[in-house]
């Protein structure tokens, strides 16, 4: 398994107001996905600084205030799934639920100390 992608995701109701602030400090937006998942729909600002950093902010009116978690794109999801799970990871769906996409499929674990990783394998 091989870790492709690796950098911050913001969950935020205030997406345009996160997004200002990141093109403040020099991001700019590189791209966006806008999907639907699981009956919702999804919308996610893609940005990269000149230094090659990425932070994705994700339009998600659920959340009472901004969450960040680790964003792990990999070539091998079911890989890297096992994995976290034998480090003790929880899928915060529901045991083995994923979301899935014509061209992706995720998962968001959390750790047993709390932090979270949306696991991401693109499909080719």
């Amino acid at each position: 398994m091989k870790i492709t992608g690796f950098n911050p995701l913001i969950l935020t109701p205030n997406q345009e107001t996160v997004v200002q602030t990141f093109e403040a400090l020099g991001f700019t937006q590189s791209h966006s996905l806008k999907t639907e998942v699981g009956g919702f729909d999804l919308n996610v600002a893609r940005m990269k600084s000149d230094g090659g950093f990425h932070v994705d902010v994700a339009d998600v009116q659920a959340v009472p205030q901004d969450m960040t978690l680790i964003r792990m794109n990999v070539d091998n999801f079911d890989e890297a799934y096992a994995i976290l799970k034998e480090q003790g990871f929880v899928n915060l769906a529901g045991e083995d639920n994923t979301a899935s996409t014509a061209s992706a499929k995720a998962a968001t674990l959390a750790s047993p100390t709390g932090f979270q990783i949306s696991l991401i394998e693109h499909i080719k």
